[in-house]
Parts: structure tokens; C-alpha cells; sequence
């Protein structure tokens, strides 16, 4: 994605714990799960750190990657023939300033009813074991939406592109 918008960059996934703390709501893990992230490598110098996270939520339900096959068909089957709400975190570090903006989208996505059939025979074929909510949109998984609702429509895969660059524009100015 950061690619095809014209931007330059060097990815590193930083091993980071991902448990959802008590009483923690889906906006606010994904935005501490995103500055985490970015802070992990703020020993970057003369960077700008992107550090993105995101988590499916259903009937008050988080839901991160499947750790296998029976909670991927479990996600799914929680999400047919409802909304489920997939919350993106962004955080942007700058490592000159130490300035770190973290903001938050939301993504509202409506299943199609599907059947315990489908769900099986789409979890075999694309083992959806690395996505939040265990659905690749890019793939045969747009089959099972009706409706897609977001203000940034690349935070359904995960990087609230629209966002990012609002951040980007925010650091120059400042550094201006």
C-alpha cells in the first residue's frame, strides 16, 4: 500500500505483546498496540516510524488473528448475517522530535449469511491465519460482504492511508 502511494520505506515487524488488557476497548488496544509499535523502534534516527495495528470487533467481541483453523471458522461464523467493526490504529514517530501521533479508524463491514460450508471450505483454501477477523477482503473473502462503510477505505486492509498522510502533512508543517 505504501508503495502504490508513492512513498519510499524499510519494513521490521517488532515482536511486541498483543494481549488485550482488561477492560480495554477495541479503539483503545489498537492504538496502543499501533504507538508500541512505532516506539519500538524509535532508535531509528532522522526517521518517521509508521506503526499500524488492527482488530476485528463482534457483538462487543475482539477479535485478533486465529491462532488455527477451528477459531478461524469460529470468527466467521460469529460474524454471518452481522456487522462486525474492524478498528484500525495509526501512530507516526518522529524520531528527530520525538513527537508521536496516534489516531484511530473505523471500518464497518456487513457479512452476507454464509453458510458453515462456505466458511470451511474458504478457511482450508486460503488459511486466513494471519488477518484480524480471519478475512482477506483482497481475495475470494469479498464474496462474503454485503456493505462496506469507512471515511478511509484502505483501513479495511489495515493502513488508513487518507489518515497517514494527514499525519505526514502534520510533521512537515511542523517541521517547517
Amino acid at each position: 500500500m505504501l508503495t502504490k502511494a508513492g512513498l519510499e520505506f524499510t519494513w521490521h515487524a517488532p515482536a511486541i505483546d498483543e494481549t488485550v488488557l482488561e477492560e480495554e476497548s477495541a479503539s483503545s488496544l489498537v492504538q496502543r498496540l499501533a504507538r508500541t509499535k512505532a516506539e519500538t523502534l524509535s532508535h531509528q534516527q532522522n526517521s518517521l516510524i509508521i506503526g499500524s495495528d488492527q482488530v476485528a470487533e463482534c457483538e462487543g467481541q475482539i477479535f485478533g488473528k486465529p491462532k488455527d483453523r477451528s477459531e478461524a471458522i469460529e470468527q466467521l461464523t460469529r460474524a454471518s448475517d452481522s456487522t462486525v467493526l474492524l478498528h484500525c490504529g495509526l501512530a507516526l514517530l518522529n524520531t528527530q522530535t520525538q513527537n508521536c501521533s496516534v489516531v484511530h479508524e473505523t471500518c464497518e463491514v456487513v457479512y452476507r449469511k454464509l453458510s458453515r460450508k462456505a466458511i470451511e471450505n474458504y478457511v482450508d483454501r486460503e488459511r486466513p491465519f494471519d488477518i484480524c477477523g480471519s478475512l482477506r477482503i483482497e481475495g475470494p473473502g469479498i464474496g462474503f460482504l454485503k456493505q462496506v462503510k469507512s471515511d478511509d477505505p484502505n483501513s479495511i486492509l489495515g493502513l488508513p492511508l487518507i489518515r497517514l498522510f494527514d499525519l505526514l502533512v502534520a510533521q512537515f508543517e511542523e517541521s517547517i
